[in-house]
């Protein structure tokens, strides 16, 4: 039997991304930065996510995929099966993004123990 490739969408950038506006739509939602940090952590299939997140539900799930889809953060895999197999993966720009929001979180983290320190 001949197995059948996935399906993977080109990842041939149409426009160059916006930085600004991917840090903007991300990091000021709580879902976004939860669905990141699972697919960094290698849970990539929807179900799995929306399992992992209480209170996220398909709906809004899928709205923040294609958010993050058309910002060219990650692209959707597509295996033909039955029923339907789909994964979520970093593109080339989501891994070079990842680190900003990582420096971003930290930065965060600093100040609130600088502030902590200082109240002591």
């Amino acid at each position: 039997m001949t197995e059948i490739p996935s399906v993977r969408a080109p990842e041939i950038l149409e426009k160059i991304p916006d930085v600004a506006e991917a840090v903007e739509v991300v990091f000021g939602c709580k879902w976004s930065l939860r669905i990141l940090a699972l697919i960094r952590k290698g849970i990539c299939r929807p179900g799995a996510i929306e399992r992992e997140l209480d209170g996220l539900t398909t709906k809004v799930q899928n709205y923040y995929f294609r958010r993050m889809i058309g910002l060219g953060i990650l692209e959707k895999i597509v295996y033909p099966a039955v029923p339907p197999h789909v994964e979520y993966h970093l593109t080339d720009f989501g891994q070079r993004f990842v680190p900003i929001l990582d420096s971003i979180e930290q930065l965060q983290t600093e100040l609130e123990l600088d502030r902590n320190n200082q109240i002591l």
